[in-house]
């Protein structure tokens, strides 16, 4: 699974894009074939200033998008977690009954 990550009017530290990486990683648990993952980082002129926004490519299931909104980059990407490793269970539920 390749994992591309990108920062709007920003660098973000080696430290967060470690910490995306390693959480992002341990979605093929509920499904393997994740073809790739792009996350988008920018920030919002709000309270909530930090936008995550994650795309990923699963093979015959076009794409999942999920966006969250946070204090900290982390909170939003650990927010997303739970919605993506659902719709994933979903895809993967509906694979093994077309079987």
């Amino acid at each position: 699974m390749e994992i591309r990550i990108q920062s709007l009017k920003f660098d973000a530290d080696v430290k967060l894009i470690d910490f995306i990486e390693k959480k992002l990683s341990k979605l093929t648990k509920f499904y393997d074939p994740i073809q790739s993952v792009e996350v988008t980082l920018s920030l919002r002129p709000d309270y909530l200033n930090k936008n995550v926004l994650i795309k990923l490519t699963v093979p015959r299931h076009n794409e999942i998008v999920i966006e969250r909104q946070g204090t900290k980059f982390e909170d939003a990407v650990v927010d997303s977690i739970p919605l993506l490793k659902d719709q994933l269970i979903k895809i993967k539920e509906k694979r093994e009954q077309a079987r």
